[in-house]
């Protein structure tokens, strides 16, 4: 069964730090770029950030560079967006998602490229 399953979600002050895991089973990541996504109430969903399959492109939305870092290890089938010194505005919900793609260096910023998506993992920034 393909699955991706998001962790490491959470309540977190501002200023403060999370690590989400994007947790791959039924697929080999090694063909898959990687995206992440978010949504908050009342808001469209937004793209973050993108890895390829080879890990060596990634690319992120304004709102997040310098603060957030996604990488990938093929080895244990999972991706992750490092969040530090989060906001309030980045309370959301995150989503992983996947594209096959023969191409191992291009990273894909359109969620309606993806064949699969996770569940989600809530992000809360509050004090």
């Amino acid at each position: 069964q393909l699955q991706l399953v998001e962790s490491g979600g959470g309540l977190v002050q501002p200023g403060g730090s999370l690590r989400l895991s994007c947790a791959a089973s039924g697929l080999i990541l090694d063909y898959y770029a990687i995206g992440w996504f978010r949504q908050a109430p009342g808001k469209e969903r937004e793209g973050v950030s993108y890895i390829s399959s080879s890990g060596g492109r990634t690319n992120y939305v304004d709102s997040v560079k310098g603060r957030f870092t996604i990488s990938r290890d093929n080895a244990k089938n999972t991706v992750y967006l490092q969040m530090n010194s989060l906001k309030p505005e980045d309370t959301a919900v995150y989503s992983c998602a996947a594209k096959s793609t023969f191409y191992t260096n291009s990273y894909y910023p359109h969620a309606h490229d993806y064949d699969y998506w996770g569940q989600g993992t809530q992000v809360t920034v509050s004090s």
